[in-house]
């Protein structure tokens, strides 16, 4: 395993109170296969239950997001967000891959990118979250890290690069020049959290924080987009 949990915890505002379930979730069934005398349990069985909650969760959101679509509609979304493509996304966005417990073989084939087992490590994390802190606490974690990612239309879900989209609406409807500042920066310099902040015209639109000065600055556009989204209606 490349990354230590303890760093994974801190990136997400997440502290797990059974780091032993948290460590399951990140736990192919390779490692526990090589590892047989251990205490070591795959994710299998959180991959089976994060799979249930991802599909509540996102009904949920999708149920109170688009209030006059017809079930069929809602159905398609629903798959493009839980589809193993989109899952295999959010966690090469959230760096999970570097995470994981692999056994020599899976590891020495290029398992630690295998879009299955990513997809597969973010339904076990979820699984996880949820047996730890509850069903509020996994949408808070969605809200915060999958949610503000997802550009849905046409049955299709992508991450969207913010900065770009932001970039675009002002220059659209001409509203002056943005400039990111980074406003400040907290943490040792092994785990640096950097806080951006978006201007237009000497006037601020919004706050994002990240592990590196991009994603914060990836955070800012998104809050901006949201504070800016009635130019458009």
């Amino acid at each position: 395993m490349n990354g230590d949990l303890k760093q994974l915890q801190h990136k997400l505002h997440i502290q797990f109170h059974d780091r032993l379930l948290l460590k399951q979730a990140f736990t192919h069934a390779s490692y526990v296969n090589e590892h047989r005398f251990s205490q070591h349990a795959d994710n299998e069985r959180l991959e089976f239950l994060g799979d249930a909650v991802l599909e509540l969760t996102v009904s949920e959101y999708l149920y109170r997001l688009f209030p006059d679509r017809p079930e069929g509609e809602l159905t398609k979304l629903r798959a493009a967000i839980v589809c193993e493509p989109s899952l295999v996304k959010l966690a090469e966005s959230l760096e999970f891959g570097q995470y994981v417990l692999l056994g020599k073989g899976e590891e020495l084939t290029g398992g630690r990118t295998r879009p299955a087992l990513l997809a597969d490590v973010f339904e076990s994390f979820v699984g996880a979250l949820y047996l730890d802190q509850g069903l509020e606490r996994v949408k808070v974690f969605l809200d915060q890290h999958v949610f503000p990612k997802l550009e849905l239309g046409g049955g299709k879900m992508q991450i969207t690069d913010y900065k770009t989209e932001l970039q675009e609406l002002t220059q659209h409807h001409n509203l002056g020049a943005l400039e990111y500042r980074i406003v400040e920066e907290r943490g040792p310099a092994h785990e640096r959290e950097f806080v951006s902040e978006v201007f237009m015209e000497g006037r601020s639109l919004g706050r994002g924080t990240g592990r590196s000065k991009k994603e914060a600055e990836q955070q800012a556009a998104a809050v901006a987009l949201r504070e800016l989204s009635s130019i458009e209606q």
